[in-house]
């Protein structure tokens, strides 16, 4: 079990793998950041990472240090490290280890006590396992954080959005917003173009705003447009749950 921050936060997740949680985490970081806020990051477990002599790094992490300018070691802000990119749960009980829970919540209290705000980004979607009994979203219960989803534009969007908004208030968790990533810059599609609309009625939501879809990489520079449409919304109100 993870203790409730004492300060004001968000937690990020997402409607799938591969939404765009970390730019979208890294983003509002920088947000933060960039208003004089000491912003601590956090992704509590990450797979996939890369192997360097210092041992197994997660570049999600790397790139959430990165934009909110955080001062804590990359094992601090990402506790939990595994190698094959699966579900925490399936990458653990095949590297033959456990989750340490303590470990987690010795990191985030340790850069509580030293930040202004919390920004956490989750792994996967809401409902991926993370040990044999728990969840994402079990997380997202403990820490007790308003969350945001991140959600891609395109046909089947309002139904993950949907079923992961709904898991979130079924379990008591605040849910902020949503922010839709990868948005087509140009004209876009009848899907992209009346989802957000189908999403905020018939979830009783708010879509935050729109981050467009870019050519490039967005490391290490977050693409202006990014910045843009994160500007566009009061993050410190939404740590704060108003």
């Amino acid at each position: 079990m993870l203790t409730r921050p004492q300060i004001p936060g968000l937690f990020v997740t997402g409607t799938d793998t591969g939404v765009g949680k970390t730019l979208v985490a890294a983003a509002i970081a920088s947000w933060f950041s960039r208003r004089g806020a000491r912003t601590a990051v956090c992704k509590p477990m990450a797979t996939g990472c890369v192997r360097r002599r210092e041992g197994l790094v997660s570049e999600d992490a790397e790139f959430l240090a990165h934009h909110a300018d955080a001062k804590f070691p990359l094992n601090t802000i990402c506790p939990q490290r595994f190698a094959e990119p699966l579900a925490p749960a399936i990458a653990a009980e095949r590297a033959g280890q456990k989750i340490e829970w303590n470990a987690i919540d010795s990191a985030i209290q340790a850069m509580c006590k030293q930040s202004d705000v919390l920004i956490v980004e989750g792994i996967g979607g809401i409902l991926v396992p993370v040990d044999r009994k728990l969840t994402v979203l079990d997380i997202a219960k403990w820490l007790g954080l308003p969350t945001v989803v991140v959600a891609r534009p395109g046909l089947g969007t309002i139904n993950h959005t949907l079923l992961t908004v709904e898991a979130l208030r079924h379990a008591g968790v605040s849910v902020a917003g949503v922010v839709i990533n990868q948005f087509p810059t140009e004209t876009p599609p009848a899907a992209e173009e009346t989802n957000p609309r189908a999403i905020e009625k018939w979830g009783k939501v708010s879509v935050l705003c729109f981050v467009p879809r870019f050519a490039g990489s967005a490391i290490p520079d977050l693409p202006p447009d990014v910045v843009a449409a994160i500007e566009a919304v009061d993050w410190s109100a939404k740590a704060k749950g108003e």
